[in-house]
């Protein structure tokens, strides 16, 4: 298990946390974009040290869509309609998570 294998679970590890940051009045962008600069950072290790693995090769695109998909419902879950001047928009939001996920 070499560092970028590390970081990405550590980003796969983030998405419980997320969720729960974000069903409480706490701030989650915090952990975003932390789950988003350990992307960034064992991307970069993995191709200078050339230590990429079929683990890292599976897992990290995985690990990002976990982070997408769970900030995603986040907003789904939080946004109630009562942004003034966009009472409808929710069904947008549905939408967008639709075509992400699927």
């Amino acid at each position: 298990m070499n560092l970028p294998n590390k970081l990405t679970v550590f980003r796969i590890i983030l998405v419980p946390i997320l969720l729960i940051l974000l069903m409480l009045p706490l701030p989650a962008a915090a952990v975003f974009i932390l789950a988003s600069l350990t992307d960034l950072i064992d991307g970069k290790i993995a191709r200078k040290y050339s230590l990429i693995t079929d683990f890292g090769k599976f897992m990290d695109p995985l690990a990002d869509k976990f982070i997408v998909f769970a900030a995603l419902l986040g907003i789904l879950v939080r946004y109630d309609g009562t942004v003034p001047g966009f009472p409808d928009i929710r069904p947008a939001f549905l939408w967008a998570a639709a075509i992400v996920v699927f």
